[in-house]
């Protein structure tokens, strides 16, 4: 299922989700120029490698605290390839200006990034022995699906079943099936393999990423009525 549109009215201009869909972009940009060698350093530098960080708390392997928990926010603006952050980003454009509209600017940076590094923890916490960085904007951008999932529910999504057909469903069936996807996907990798060495599509932060959002968006203050309505 992909997600086309939403038909859930906005009240304000989405600078702020604008700017990090552009920021992530260019980033990629900059990523994709780099000779091979670079991107991977680029990678084992700036993303979470959950091996480390538990090695860091464990008091071993002499890693500087900075070096570890910088990626935690770094991460999120790195990715893998143009199908990863073009993927990232569709999600990113379709869903993040209405929670912009709810939280307004500033609240909703805060919310990206602790949506982000809450979806980091997570798969920390669930593959602390994960070898390779784990990079994208997906943790962050769940946080996103997250709170749009508990603040509109009903709100009209024209999705795309491949190859042919086009529906439009309730917010809360789109987004509640592909949280139940990531969970279920998460849980089969788990049992099935080990990804240590191997890596792969990080679903244990969507789970954490999600969560954190529905939970963030009840704590956070929203915008004050007269801006979000355009009335003073």
């Amino acid at each position: 299922m992909i997600p086309i549109r939403d038909e859930q009215p906005r009240f304000s201009t989405p600078y702020l989700n604008n700017f990090l869909i552009g920021l992530n972009l260019l980033i990629f940009l900059f990523e994709s120029v780099l000779d091979p060698a670079s991107q991977k350093a680029l990678i084992f530098q700036f993303g979470v490698i959950p091996s480390h960080v538990t090695a860091l708390l464990a008091g071993r392997g002499g890693y500087e605290p900075a070096a570890v928990l910088l990626p935690f926010f770094t991460s999120m603006f790195l990715h893998g390839s143009w199908m990863h952050v073009i993927g990232n980003m569709w999600f990113l454009w379709i869903f993040g200006d209405n929670i912009e509209d709810q939280l307004g600017h500033f609240t909703y940076l805060i919310f990206y990034l602790l949506s982000g590094v809450v979806a980091a923890m997570t798969q920390v916490v669930l593959d602390p022995g994960l070898r390779v960085p784990t990079v994208g904007a997906s943790g962050a951008i769940a946080g996103v699906l997250g709170a749009f999932f508990v603040l509109y529910p009903k709100a009209r999504v024209l999705t795309w079943f491949p190859p042919i057909f086009f529906f439009h469903l309730p917010a809360w069936i789109m987004l509640g099936y592909w949280f139940v996807l990531q969970f279920l996907s998460g849980a089969a990798s788990s049992i099935a393999y080990s990804s240590q060495a191997t890596g792969g599509i990080a679903f244990w932060a969507h789970v954490g990423g999600f969560l954190a959002g529905v939970i963030l968006i009840k704590m956070l203050p929203e915008r004050p009525r007269r801006y979000r309505y355009g009335t003073w």
